[in-house]
């Protein structure tokens, strides 16, 4: 009876012990037997000295129902024995089927946890080594910025000499050397600007580029280092932690959207991509530090050659002015020495009058003598000679003043162009030397006015 009342809480075993126990559906012994096996019923007979009907049995129905009853449990402890050492043989082999399992489960989380780690490592690396380059980016962008910057000084500068040299005056009003190199200045100091400016674009595009794939590269990292948390719970979950219980059908829900395979191509993109892009970074600085030193010696270049044309220039209109100071100091002496020329022009004619009265007066005189006294003796001739050779001395003195005065006249004009010249020279030299050169003696070679500018040539 208690058997076959443990049989039905079949119910509570699991589906493969119930599949493992026999089928008994009825608690009749006899039924549980072969089917063919017929005892029969016996006759029911009225005793009357009991007053009951009561079923009869032969002695060997009776015996033949104790060996079937003793045949029935041994069988039935044969297969209770079988079914349990099967039982037991499950049981040992589900606990180490399950103990393997679950240990490989555990040893696939640390691997998984180990190659997330490693692949958050190479994130992280890269983006340690990305942040480096932007810092690195930015200050040569910076650099760049105080260049350009500093490139207004000089074009000013040269603005100004070009504007300071319009105030020349006269024939010194001339498109010379000097101006020709500060026109070349300005346009190179402008190209320069433009390449900076050029560049300094493309820095603040690759910086927007660098922060995407440091963002990227960031995000990545991230998730791996939430994943490796969650894995590394999962990996030292055992079956005494708490926090454990039943999901059901959680085994059926799948989230997942990559597979290890597109999972570690994933993130090596994101580190490819950064580490092109740094690459691309590195160049652009390269390209950077090229530029601010070629424009520093195109700057310092023309500079110099500005500066020897202004050099030369100056050396040129010194000489210039001390010449026409040269050539005015002998005008103004010959000036001098023609007004006392002049001088005694003018003394000799004055001096050659009293001479002619006296022979005029002579020869007035003369003209009284009266009869034959009248004579043309040689007194007559020599004083007719004397006034004809004193009138022709007065001639040719005036000839002399009046040409000693027109020479005065023009040596007095050539004193005026000279000292205008002189003065044209002087606003010249105090434009080229002072205004000009004075603005550029501390120019470029002043550590105040940029790093650019402290590049000089030779010293890469």
């Amino acid at each position: 009876m208690a058997y076959y009342d443990s049989l039905s809480a079949r119910g509570s075993m699991t589906p493969e012990m119930s599949k493992m126990l026999p089928m008994v559906s009825d608690r009749t012994p006899a039924r549980h037997l072969n089917r063919s096996l017929d005892l029969g019923q016996s006759k029911a007979y009225y005793n009357p000295a009991s007053k009951s009907v009561y079923n009869r049995y032969s002695v060997g129905d009776w015996g033949y129902s104790n060996n079937t009853h003793y045949n029935l449990s041994e069988k039935e402890r044969a297969h209770g024995e079988r079914l349990r050492a099967d039982a037991w043989r499950a049981i040992k082999e589900t606990d180490a089927r399950t103990r393997n399992r679950q240990n490989d489960v555990t040893k696939r989380l640390g691997d998984r946890v180990y190659d997330i780690a490693y692949m958050k490592g190479e994130l992280n690396t890269e983006i340690n080594q990305m942040a480096t380059e932007i810092e690195n980016l930015k200050e040569y962008r910076r650099t760049l910025e105080k260049a350009l910057g500093d490139t207004a000084n000089p074009l000013h500068v040269a603005e100004e000499c070009l504007m300071h040299r319009e105030k020349r005056r006269g024939i010194d009003l001339v498109n010379d050397n000097v101006e020709k190199s500060l026109i070349k200045e300005v346009e190179i100091i402008k190209k320069c600007q433009n390449k900076m400016q050029h560049c300094l674009q493309k820095a603040m595009a690759q910086l927007k580029v660098d922060r995407a794939a440091q963002h990227s590269l960031e995000v990545d990292s991230k998730d791996k280092h939430h994943a490796q948390g969650l894995d590394d719970r999962m990996q030292q979950l055992r079956n005494s932690s708490g926090g454990i219980g039943y999901f059901p059908s959680i085994e059926n829900v799948d989230n997942t959207i990559t597979i290890p395979e597109s999972w570690g191509r994933y993130t090596q993109e994101n580190i490819t991509r950064s580490q092109k892009e740094r690459a691309a970074s590195e160049r652009l600085r390269g390209e950077i530090d090229a530029l601010m030193r070629a424009c520093a010696s195109e700057m310092w270049n023309i500079y110099n050659n500005v500066n020897t044309c202004f050099n030369t220039r100056i050396h040129e209109t010194t000489n210039a002015r001390n010449t026409l100071q040269a050539h005015l100091q002998r005008t103004m002496q010959e000036i001098f020495d023609m007004e006392r020329n002049i001088q005694q022009l003018r003394k000799a004619i004055q001096d050659k009058e009293n001479p002619m009265k006296v022979a005029q007066t002579r020869l007035d005189e003369r003209t009284r003598r009266i009869n034959v006294e009248v004579c043309h003796d040689p007194v007559m001739k020599s004083l007719k000679n004397e006034v004809g050779e004193i009138r022709d001395s007065i001639t040719m003195l005036k000839r002399s003043l009046k040409a000693s005065e027109i020479s005065l006249a023009r040596l007095l004009k050539t004193k005026a162009v000279l000292e205008h010249d002189i003065g044209v020279k002087e606003n010249s030299l105090k434009l080229d030397s002072k205004s000009c050169m004075g603005m550029r003696k501390g120019f470029p070679m002043d550590p105040k006015v940029g790093p650019i500018f402290q590049m000089v040539p030779g010293s890469y």
